[in-house]
């Protein structure tokens, strides 16, 4: 019925709007740009989507004779900005262009859609953060399993792996996917899995085949065999691989070239994190918006965008295998010992552009001559390293070694584009000298010609006397002969008027006419041949896309060892010892972030921690709120994350036996809008740490079984250390705060369960934490003196310090306390402190220098008749 009536209307629309609905047919889920002369233009409900999100004005436009259909355009220039915005807001926008000359044209100009940008598959830079990914991934599930493909087209980069179905929403929150595709059948499913916004493209199901994404992948890599990749028996992986490709290809109609590898994510290789660790642990994200309060930003110091990008995703991917993590932590170390070098090294990454991102624009027909000299010049870092670092850095002469020769290209560009060339291409201008001898005889007749102007301009001027002569262009009339009205009696005869202005008359010659055609010609056939040549060195650059992209790999990968030791050197990190022990040791150990947070002067407190399967695997910590349990806990599991991700790390010994797992039970919050309480939350995440824990995990757990009763509460929190030192499958290294000193008892009962508290000192009823961990389970919670100071009313602080004693002493049960006749706070005691206030701020106003013995005793005599009790 629908498709009906758009027949209908297309009937009586003008022909530009035929033109606009043909066009939209195809793309009905995308946000058309319809290309009009200088403006892009929105039409129906797409206009009252771009007006409310861009802010724009929305107006209307003819659709016939007797209808109108709402508008909302911008201009040209403003696209970058605009288009960011549709895309952040999660709309696919079409690009509907001019594709003939609107002065060759015979009637309407003519309009294609050219290309389909979407928030997962955008490649310009204005549109993404140049440190960050911008993914995309493909879904697809069988059973239990889902094969999955990360791919971002800005970068050329694809990822691919099989896992458990459970696992879809870490890889989604994880990568910060953008946007997700799946086949029809499977969208439902997908959605009762991801229960939070996010814009999921679907495709048919007949694509979702075995043989067919099989062939596409071999056609796309140039290879017979996906042995290569590790991908041979990963069906359903290679389904999400494919998927991904068609995808990028249909909406950049068919440019994927830059798409030439893929790698699998063996999960046997790397430490699991989940998205709750990701998150509680503040890695790149804060949980208050403070975003120097991140670990990215305390260590993140590399060059270059890739570099940054790389960073984070080892971050996000810390290895187990022990020969890769110290050859990370080897290669920091050449360079902490070689300063010099370092130093160098460190400068020489600056000239480093992005690459990768500049590939995939050379692709897609989106580069510029500058780009072509930014690659260039990174790419000649490679040689420059090469010469800087000594046979004795090993690791870093096998890494360099690694690196693809590409002075064959650097030279053809060297000798072909400006060292200094314009962006835009239409302008041209950026070809060098000497590279064709048709070009610069062109721009010899283009140079004569205009120096032809200016000697015509004089001897116009000095011929009739009309010093305001002048010779100006226009695109609309070309070259012409501007004399004010105050000459126009000496304008001779073979002059011929063009336009009448007010102040002006306009004039061409046959002469000038014939020059214009020369001039004209010339420049156009400079732009057509520069184009030419700029197109085919293109051409050039994408024959070495695989090996520039490998070098880039390779300078990324320098960029985070140069990061990392820049980090070590200033902020006094140590190189962590790795084993396939169970043991977790730290000497005063810090946390790399809270340590650069605290006031000038103020020094972190350092801290140690032993852990091991036998004698230490639960490590139950128990003190006040504010006294720094969960700093602590944080700490110790951001030091295993850098650690196995091949970085030095905060303390001043650290030795680590390979974590498989990283687990964090640190905070829960409600998922009211999917029925979720705050208990319910912290019951999901706990569940998931006690299912899947192995012998090899770690497990950091703060004030499991808060959400709920007390008792209720303690004997949750008993039952999961239990399960967690008796189960021999799930036995991982656990730390577990607690404010249930009822779980000291359990280092008595259990063999490898041991006590830890916060330091606590207490000085005239006033505590102060010390902030250090020592042996052995707390006495006291001191949750009143939190709580005072924290600013509650004296009077509650008062009443509840009464409780407290009643609880203690056993002298009253808890249903008696309210039978009692007490006041709801203690007169005596806020009586007394008001006296003490008063007699302090008495004291405070005497100068002491000015008063004799006499005086200091009457004083002193009047103080205590005045105050006595």
């Amino acid at each position: 019925m629908k498709e009906k009536k758009q027949v209908k209307d297309l009937k009586n629309c003008t022909p530009v709007m035929k033109q606009y609905w043909n066009a939209k047919k195809s793309y009905p889920d995308s946000i058309m740009l319809f290309r009009m002369g200088d403006f892009y233009e929105t039409f129906d409900n797409d206009a009252k989507i771009a007006s409310e999100i861009l802010g724009i004005a929305l107006t209307k436009r003819a659709n016939g004779a007797a209808s109108s259909v709402p508008l909302a355009g911008f201009p040209y220039h403003s696209f970058d900005q605009y288009v960011h915005k549709l895309l952040k807001s999660g709309y696919k926008v079409a690009l509907c262009e001019q594709v003939e000359d609107p002065k060759l044209a015979k009637g309407i100009v003519k309009r294609e859609v050219v290309e389909l940008l979407t928030p997962g598959t955008a490649i310009n830079s204005n549109f993404l953060n140049n440190n960050e990914n911008n993914f995309l991934s493909s879904i697809y599930i069988k059973h239990e399993n889902i094969g999955f493909a990360i791919i971002d087209n800005s970068t050329a980069e694809l990822l691919c792996g099989e896992t458990n179905v459970n696992n879809l929403k870490d890889i989604v929150k994880q990568y910060k996917i953008k946007e997700l595709l799946v086949c029809e059948s499977q969208e439902n499913l997908v959605k009762k899995y991801i229960n939070f916004d996010l814009l999921i493209t679907t495709y048919e199901d007949w694509k979702a085949d075995r043989i067919n994404s099989y062939d596409k992948l071999l056609k796309q890599f140039h290879t017979k065999s996906l042995k290569g990749y590790g991908l041979e028996n990963n069906d359903l992986a290679i389904i999400a691989a494919s998927a991904c490709i068609n995808y990028v290809e249909l909406n950049s109609f068919g440019k994927t070239k830059h798409i030439n590898s893929i790698t699998k994510i063996d999960s046997s290789e790397y430490m699991h994190i989940d998205s709750f660790t990701i998150k509680n642990l503040e890695i790149f994200e804060s949980l208050n918006n403070n975003q120097d309060a991140t670990l990215i930003n305390v260590i993140d110091k590399t060059q270059t965008a890739s570099g940054s990008r790389l960073l984070k995703k080892n971050l996000l991917k810390p290895l187990k295998n022990l020969k890769k993590i110290n050859c990370r932590l080897d290669s920091i170390s050449e360079l902490i010992k070689n300063n010099n070098e370092f130093n160098m090294v460190y400068e020489a990454l600056e000239q480093v552009s992005d690459i990768e991102r500049i590939v995939v624009k050379i692709a897609n027909n989106k580069s510029n001559p500058r780009d072509i000299i930014n690659l260039s010049t990174s790419l000649k870092v490679i040689d420059l390293i090469k010469n800087i670092i000594k046979p004795s850095m090993k690791n870093f002469c096998k890494k360099i070694n690694e690196s693809n020769d590409l002075s064959k290209i650097i030279n053809i560009i060297s000798k072909t584009i400006k060292e200094e060339p314009s962006v835009n291409i239409l302008k041209g201008g950026y070809i060098l000298e000497g590279y064709s001898k048709e070009l610069d005889e062109l721009r010899d007749i283009s140079k004569k010609a205009n120096d032809w102007l200016v000697a015509y301009q004089e001897n116009e001027r000095s011929k009739h006397n009309i010093p305001s002569l002048k010779i100006n262009f226009n695109k609309v009339f070309g070259y012409y002969i501007d004399v004010t009205k105050t000459h126009i009696e000496k304008v001779p005869d073979y002059y011929i008027r063009k336009q009448t202005l007010v102040n002006n008359e306009r004039y061409f010659t046959n002469e000038l006419k014939d020059y214009e055609d020369k001039i004209l010609t010339a420049g156009d056939q400079i732009i057509e041949i520069e184009n030419k040549i700029f197109k085919k060195l293109l051409e050039e650059i994408l024959f070495y896309g695989k090996e520039i992209q490998e070098n880039s790999k390779i300078l990324s990968e320098i960029d985070v060892y140069v990061s990392n030791a820049y980090i070590a050197i200033e902020n006094n990190y140590t190189k962590p010892i790795l084993n396939e022990s169970s043991n977790y040791i730290l000497k005063k150990s810090r946390h790399p972030v809270v340590e650069r947070l605290l006031p000038f002067g103020e020094e972190f407190i350092e801290n140690d921690l032993k852990l091991d399967y036998k004698k230490n695997q639960i490590g139950i910590i128990t003190g006040p709120n504010m006294a720094g349990k969960s700093t602590y806990l944080r700490q110790i599991a951001l030091i295993s994350l850098l650690a196995q991700s091949g970085s030095y790390v905060p303390a001043e010994k650290c030795e680590i036996g390979i974590i498989d797992k990283l687990f964090t039970r640190v905070g829960a919050s409600d998922n009211l809008a999917g029925g979720e309480s705050t208990f319910l939350v912290e019951m999901n995440e706990t569940a998931n740490i006690l299912n899947n824990a192995t012998n090899k995990s770690l497990v950091i757990l703060d004030e499991i079984g808060r959400g709920t009763s007390t008792f209720d509460g303690i004997s949750l929190a008993w039952a999961i250390t239990e399960y967690l030192h008796n189960n021999k499958k799930c036995k991982p290294r656990t730390l577990f705060a607690t404010h249930y000193h009822e779980l000291i008892s359990l280092a008595d009962s259990l063999d490898s369960c041991f006590n830890l508290n916060i330091e606590v000192q207490e000085y005239k009823n006033e505590v102060i934490f010390l902030r250090k961990i020592q042996q052995g389970g707390a006495s006291k919670s001191y949750g009143i003196h939190v709580a005072k100071l924290a600013g509650i009313p004296n009077e509650v602080i008062s009443r509840a310090n009464h409780i407290l004693r009643n609880f203690y002493d056993n002298k009253t049960a808890f249903n008696d306390l309210y039978k009692e006749q007490l006041p709801l706070f203690n007169d005596e005691e806020n009586i007394s402190n008001e006296k003490a206030n008063d007699l302090l701020n008495e004291l405070k106003d005497l100068n002491i220098d000015t008063l004799s013995p006499v005086e200091c005793l009457n004083i002193l005599n009047s103080f205590k008749k005045k105050y006595d009790d």
